[in-house]
């Protein structure tokens, strides 16, 4: 067998659409994927996609035949991930189609906008990947009046756990007393938005995604979805290197 046949276990689960390259690995830690009947928890290792049988849970995966794209406007209350272990509502309760899909990154349960979803895991890996540098663009509300110098720091770049954010694009909305701001980020760290203004003394009471790599929930209530364009799929492709 040539190397040529074999591809990383992240990949071929990614390409699977049983979740974006990055969770499969975690998927692997946690010990919940094997390879023709043995659990591999070790991450790295390749597989032969025509000849080896693999499992998530007990459950065999095969390639995706579909790939869907999906955009929901996410309401507050509602976590971003597959499965909940308490029983709270997910995204996947409000996003009902017959494909296995994955969500694109997260929101906190608080965070409202755009979430993308897709079974494309090798185009979920690459948008939320920091290489890419895809532009993520929100709406704040906070507790109380911005200081300039404040924006001037946010700008720039802060410490969050002993590392500097990227520079970032903000600015304060019209008519808001300087509570409401707009900014714009190309990285996706942990709650990285009401981290970086709690770190400077502010408390986010409202987080809105407006856009995500340029994709809008424009006309569409909270808890809505839709079927992505083939344009706009084109369009994140191109974002990542996918498509020239």
């Amino acid at each position: 067998m040539s190397g040529k046949e074999l591809i990383r276990l992240n990949k071929y689960l990614a390409m699977c659409g049983v979740a974006s390259r990055r969770k499969a690995d975690e998927l692997i830690k946690q010990g919940r994927v094997s390879v023709n009947g043995e659990v591999v928890t070790q991450l790295g290792v390749k597989i032969d996609p025509k000849r080896d049988r693999v499992m998530v849970d007990g459950k065999p995966v095969k390639m995706t035949e579909k790939l869907v794209y999906i955009v929901l406007n996410k309401p507050k209350d509602c976590i971003t991930t597959v499965k909940d272990e308490k029983g709270r509502r997910t995204v996947l309760d409000l996003v009902k189609v017959k494909e296995r899909i994955f969500p694109v990154g997260r929101l906190d349960r608080n965070t409202t906008g755009v979430l993308i979803l897709t079974n494309d895991g090798e185009l979920a890996y690459r948008l939320m990947h920091p290489r890419y540098k895809v532009e993520k663009a929100y709406k704040v509300a906070l507790d109380k009046p911005i200081k300039m110098e404040d924006i001037e720091k946010l700008k720039r770049g802060i410490m969050l756990d002993s590392r500097k954010t990227s520079a970032c694009e903000i600015y304060i909305l019209p008519n808001s007393e300087n509570k409401e701001l707009g900014i714009v980020i190309r990285e996706g760290r942990y709650r990285q938005i009401r981290r970086m203004f709690q770190r400077l003394g502010y408390k986010v009471q409202k987080l809105h995604r407006v856009s995500f790599g340029g994709i809008t929930v424009s006309g569409m209530k909270r808890g809505e979805w839709r079927y992505l364009t083939d344009k706009e799929i084109k369009k994140l492709k191109r974002l990542v290197g996918l498509e020239k």
